[in-house]
């Protein structure tokens, strides 16, 4: 397959979160680098505008696969990094996971504890999961004291803003000379790198716009409210034990939260129902009554990119195209593996991030 030469002339399809991280990369490293996005600046139609951008390994390993715990853990610490590295500063927070039940929801946290204590056994670089009785949650968190008799602490997980992370891409990306053709759509068809006027390279990370290229993709609903609340202070991601689902709450700066569920499996891109948004908000209530004077900032809604297995991949489509893709809900607790594996593979043919990782590079 292409390994890179420099310069080399590269074209990157999307501009989600995985094509700014890696065209900012690839420019950095002296490649001449062009982006088309079907979509605008600000990332519409994007699985990455739509995400609370926690980065909790320790919470997934519950319902995921120990390869992307192993991602998540990766990430967590190169996460860090690649935002110093950029002119705008972005909220980057890593004050743990809270988890907390109410009462009748006591059996469903018993069971989770157990498989946290399970997964940090079988993994002990993850941090240890704390049990919290009403006495040390109240002074983890004050803003729920009296409100749960008991919680689990997972230390050490972290979360970003990415609302302020995907503007800071494109003013790196700007002052860098990169090339960014907004609201231009394009296929694989429309390029062959390699030829004379080509790019050398066509990178995908097109996530769902590939769909046409890569026919296994599919998309897994998400749905997120952002609110202001002034009344609540809420000093890390919590999670909400919740019959129907696994609700979400993660704190901004300036008193803005996010609150989702964790995934639904459809692949509707229309609006929030009335009746996921009112069972979200209701939740939400129940754990903190302060959210009841709330401003509802924005509801939305988007499809995050999704492989047969749920798991990330890399193909080759020929000698000179690379497709990125599959990152499904995990795509901030991952991404900077996946883009690590990525200038591996591009620079040197090969990946042994990508072998610890049990990530595949396939052949299309």
């Amino acid at each position: 397959m292409f390994t890179l030469t420099n310069p080399s002339r590269i074209t990157v399809l999307g501009a989600g979160l995985m094509g700014r991280l890696l065209a900012l990369s690839l420019a950095r490293q002296g490649h001449q680098v062009e982006v088309f996005d079907a979509h605008g600046p600000s990332a519409d139609g994007a699985a990455a505008p739509v995400a609370a951008a926690m980065l909790a390994p320790l919470a997934e390993s519950a319902v995921t696969e120990p390869n992307v715990v192993r991602m998540g853990q990766h990430s967590l610490e190169r996460w860090p990094q690649l935002l110093h590295s950029l002119a705008t500063p972005v909220y980057f927070q890593r004050n743990g996971t809270l988890i907390v039940w109410h009462r009748q929801d006591g059996p469903e946290a018993q069971r989770l504890a157990g498989l946290f204590d399970k997964n940090y056994h079988l993994n002990t670089s993850l941090p240890r999961p704390e049990q919290l009785d009403a006495q040390r949650l109240a002074a983890v968190e004050p803003a729920l004291q009296g409100r749960f008799q008991a919680g689990i602490l997972l230390p050490d997980e972290g979360q970003l803003d990415n609302r302020q992370l995907l503007p800071a891409l494109v003013a790196e990306l700007h002052t860098l000379g990169v090339a960014l053709h907004w609201h231009s759509p394009k296929e694989l068809s429309d390029f062959a790198p390699g030829q004379p006027g080509q790019p050398d390279l066509v990178l995908d990370c097109r996530g769902l716009g590939a769909q046409s290229a890569w026919p296994q993709l599919r998309g897994v609903r998400g749905e997120v409210i952002r609110v202001h609340a002034p009344e609540v202070t809420l000093q890390r991601p919590t999670r909400l034990i919740h019959p129907r689902y696994s609700l979400y709450i993660a704190p901004k700066e300036n008193h803005v939260f996010v609150i989702g569920a964790t995934e639904i499996e459809s692949s509707d891109a229309g609006p929030a129902s009335l009746r996921s948004t009112m069972e979200l908000l209701s939740a939400l209530y129940t754990v903190h009554s302060g959210f009841a004077e709330a401003r509802i900032l924005e509801l939305n809604t988007g499809l995050r990119p999704t492989l047969p297995d749920n798991l990330p991949a890399l193909r080759w489509v020929g000698e000179r195209v690379l497709q990125v893709n599959g990152l499904y809900r995990h795509g901030f607790m991952i991404s900077p593996t996946m883009h690590d594996i990525t200038l591996q593979v591009l620079a040197d043919g090969t990946s042994p991030l990508a072998a610890q990782m049990q990530v595949p590079v396939l052949q299309g």
